[in-house]
């Protein structure tokens, strides 16, 4: 196996000799919870679920980060964690569609990529039609996501930030929107705009998330400007105001949003014209919603 440039760190390990990369991931994919996951945006859990396989590991460093337990973590020794081959994913893809599932919904999935390229040609092969979720952080390199057209029907990423500073200081990216910006506008050439059968459920297209965080509106604004002048104002934006901290944080992250921060947020949105935007109520700030990670189809 060739060194893994994959994502834009392009840290250049051998997974084939088990090197890890920054990513954490070494010569192994191991998931941590595959089952119905139902706190995503409406067309993508509907009633049924999403069909969410949770993969340790991540290129980003995010101190705020939900699910740190799996992110920093390759998967080697975590409680609960399972190694996978392209066969056992293609095999968790077709038992989601079994269950009746609305999507595979592939979380944090960048250092797994190659198992990914593998694993759906084999599950579309033993017969799954349910659409494939590609539900990243954005932090993508535009020429890898085109190994994935066609294999990819719904893109979920993340546009975090504009800022540098903000991206080096919560995420340890200072060139976060650089490469996120060319991988949204990559994913928004490939898949489209959302698209939705009778029942309001996604099957193609694209939905941008972005996480309004605590005295940070005014980037916010930046990223909501980029998507309505550089893609287009009809993408679907799911503006988020679920920021929880956890515990040890700093200032401004040690508090949930305010009222206030999080109305002049959907305020400028709806005054850009974006005509597709899912916004929450403040409650969605708590930690229940994050899963356990010790699942396999419970």
């Amino acid at each position: 196996m060739e060194p893994c440039f994959d994502c834009p760190i392009m840290c250049g390990a051998l997974r084939s000799n088990n090197e890890t990369g920054v990513c954490g991931v070494g010569g192994r994919s191991f998931v941590c919870r595959a089952a119905r996951h139902y706190y995503e945006e409406p067309p993508i859990s509907g009633a049924r679920g999403s069909g969410a396989v949770f993969f340790a590991g991540c290129n980003m460093r995010c101190v705020f980060c939900q699910n740190m337990d799996i992110s920093r973590s390759g998967g080697e020794g975590l409680a609960g964690a399972k190694p996978v081959d392209a066969d056992e994913l293609a095999s968790i893809m077709l038992r989601f569609e079994e269950l009746g599932a609305h999507n595979v919904n592939l979380v944090t999935p960048t250092p797994h990529i190659r198992l990914i390229e593998s694993a759906v040609p084999k599950a579309r092969a033993r017969g799954l039609t349910l659409p494939i979720v590609f539900n990243t952080n954005g932090y993508e390199r535009a020429e890898t996501l085109r190994r994935l057209e066609g294999l990819i029907d719904i893109y979920l990423p993340d546009l975090k930030y504009v800022s540098p500073v903000l991206s080096e200081r919560y995420s340890g990216r200072s060139d976060y929107f650089e490469v996120a910006s060319e991988a949204v506008t990559e994913m928004h050439r490939q898949v489209g705009l959302l698209k939705t059968d009778e029942e309001g459920i996604a099957v193609s297209g694209m939905i941008i998330r972005h996480l309004v965080l605590p005295l940070a509106v005014d980037d916010t604004r930046r990223v909501l400007d980029f998507i309505a002048g550089s893609l287009s104002k009809d993408v679907s934006v799911s503006l988020m105001s679920q920021y929880t901290p956890i515990e040890g944080m700093k200032k401004p992250l040690d508090r949930r949003l305010t009222k206030g921060e999080y109305k002049r947020a959907v305020e400028y949105a709806e005054g850009l014209g974006l005509k597709n935007v899912f916004i929450q109520k403040l409650t969605s700030a708590s930690l229940d919603f994050t899963p356990e990670f010790n699942g396999f189809f419970e």
